[in-house]
């Protein structure tokens, strides 16, 4: 059927009939599909296009088909997100599909890329050679790398060194080794560190060459341990332990130094044959101790921090590797302190300087020096004899502690308490809070010490004791108690004699108690006396001896036998 055409279109010649414009659309067509199948395009090869379109997700691509193709944009996108493509570009593209399920033709460049450039990278592995490129992005485990492709850098082939932040290689070009590769699935793997490791094995020959002791050199800390530090000097590693580090404390190399810092070293010892090196930062530094005794003279006060705290003292930090030791005698004049509990690391300290050793590096502190010592009042404020009250304060087993209103408290030993009584207790005399009359016996303040006593109160029994109790003299007492030696007589209260077995009669004696019993009164003769060790000796059978003379300084037996003198002296006992 033909389409009528309207009688004033006739003097136009480029009216067409609607069957003409049909045609020449097919003709259009069969061109289109002729000019395509003259190109042969076959998916999973690579032809050539001009970039007309872009959008955000595509970039709009003409090769000649009959149709425009559609690449990713993803695949044009810098490290930053920018699009490194323009419209009218002419690209390579790889045919991926020449009709999809939508009808589309889809196209990528990444693909055709790696085709182009696949022999150039597959000969770069197998020989070695390295290839250059530059990081586009961070991704899961590494970086992403154009190398004319895309290629991934895993995290542990960026450095030699683990490195914790990737962020800073983005952008940057650099050669790289190919090291793994899969041309079916198009993965591509580089290293970073092959390249290094090349590099530092060039480096360690010329460095090893050079090494001095005694040189001072560039490094760049590598590695950080409990002991110390692995110094990278060009290919070589050195070790600088931390007791080298500086002259002052370090609790831990880190606290120091940082993976990547350059820092000088001095080589302070190399064995070439087991290419070992020996590194010093601190004898780069001066040594605090070469001028300690001018800075710290003896009698300075000091302020420092407190670096250190152990059983017997403070360390205190004057100045970078200089320290001082606060003595746990020289914390206070009058209590003994536990610096565990009183002091803290990190805590501001004055003190001042007891003694300094330079050779040995050593300063001695003290921080009551900077008090004064109220053993200096002490000593003035109490003599000798003078009699004080005081609360008992504590009771311990070898006596009493008693409270005077000073910052010293007064100790009541066990041995002043009683001049008769013996294992006294002081629990028995004593009780926390009550108040007590003592007499001062010792004010020491050269060994810290300030005594009292009770039992100096009244006048000691034993310093006029041979008044009341002359040698030779016959005594009545009663029998306290018996032992394997002997038997113990009460004289005066208090005070007791001992009869030994020997002088229990001119008999021999297997026991005391056949003689005399606990309880019994008897009476005996004095024959000597010991007042600095408070002992009496006292005998039965020296009654009956005929000569006196030898148990009596004082009095002279003349005629008159022993027996005939004390004729008639009874020995009272229990039974009787």
């Amino acid at each position: 059927m033909t389409a009528k055409i309207p009688n004033w279109v006739n003097d136009f010649d480029v009216v067409k009939t609607f069957d003409e414009t049909e045609n020449e659309k097919k003709g259009l067509d069969a061109l289109l599909d002729q000019h395509s199948s003259n190109l042969n395009f076959k998916e999973g090869e690579v032809f050539k296009g001009t970039v007309v379109g872009i959008t955000d997700d595509f970039v709009t691509v003409d090769i000649g088909y009959k149709q425009e193709g559609l690449v990713f944009a993803k695949e044009f996108r810098n490290y930053d997100g920018t699009l490194k493509v323009n419209q009218g570009d002419e690209i390579e593209v790889y045919v991926e599909r020449l009709e999809s399920h939508l009808g589309n033709l889809v196209l990528s460049k990444d693909k055709a890329e790696i085709l182009k450039a696949w022999d150039r990278i597959s000969e770069a592995c197998e020989q070695g050679t390295p290839v250059q490129g530059t990081v586009m992005a961070k991704v899961k485990g590494g970086l992403s790398v154009d190398i004319g492709v895309k290629a991934f850098l895993p995290g542990s082939q960026v450095d030699l060194r683990a490195v914790k932040n990737l962020d800073k290689y983005l952008g940057k070009t650099m050669e790289f080794k190919v090291i793994k590769f899969n041309k079916k699935r198009g993965n591509i793997v580089l290293s970073r560190r092959a390249i290094l490791n090349d590099e530092r094995s060039k480096m360690r020959g010329e460095t090893l060459g050079q090494i001095q002791e005694g040189m001072i050199v560039k490094g760049i800390v590598k590695n950080i341990t409990d002991y110390g530090a692995f110094i990278d000097l060009g290919g070589v590693d050195g070790l600088l332990y931390i007791t080298d580090m500086s002259w002052g404390r370090v609790k831990h190399p880190s606290n120091l130094l940082t993976i990547g810092d350059e820092i000088d070293v001095k080589i302070l010892k190399y064995d070439q044959d087991k290419e070992r090196v020996s590194l010093g930062l601190k004898q780069i530094q001066d040594n605090p101790w070469d001028t300690a005794h001018e800075k710290y003279a003896i009698g300075t006060k000091v302020s420092g921090e407190i670096v250190g705290v152990k059983d017997y003292g403070v360390f205190v930090e004057l100045e970078g590797g200089l320290e001082g030791l606060i003595h746990n005698s020289e914390l206070s004049w009058v209590n003994k302190k536990n610096p565990a509990k009183d002091y803290n690391v990190g805590q501001k300290i004055d003190a001042q300087v007891l003694e300094i050793d330079q050779e040995n590096s050593r300063i001695s502190l003290g921080v009551k020096q900077l008090t004064p010592n109220p053993w200096d009042q002490m000593s003035d404020k109490y003599q000798v004899g003078m009699k004080i009250q005081g609360k008992v304060k504590s009771v311990v087993d070898f006596g009493a502690f008693v409270d005077v209103d000073e910052a010293v408290d007064a100790l009541i030993h066990v041995s002043d308490i009683s001049w008769t009584k013996k294992n006294v207790k002081a629990a028995d005399f004593f009780k926390e809070g009550e108040n007590v009359e003592a007499v001062v016996l010792t004010v020491d303040k050269e060994n810290q010490k300030f005594c009292l006593g009770i039992k100096q109160l009244d006048e000691d029994p034993w310093k006029k004791i041979e008044e009341r109790l002359p040698i030779g003299s016959i005594i009545e007492g009663e029998v306290v108690r018996t032992t394997d030696y002997g038997a113990l007589v009460e004289l005066e209260t208090g005070i007791e004699g001992m009869i030994h077995i020997s002088e229990l009669s001119e008999e021999r004696v297997e026991n005391a108690t056949d003689v005399l019993k606990q309880g019994d009164t008897t009476k005996a003769m004095i024959i000597s006396i010991d007042k600095d060790a408070k002992k009496i000796a006292l005998s039965l059978k020296a009654i009956d001896r005929e000569n006196m003379q030898k148990y009596n300084n004082n009095e002279v037996v003349e005629s008159a036998t022993l027996a005939d003198k004390f004729k008639g002296i009874e020995i009272k006992t229990s039974d009787s």
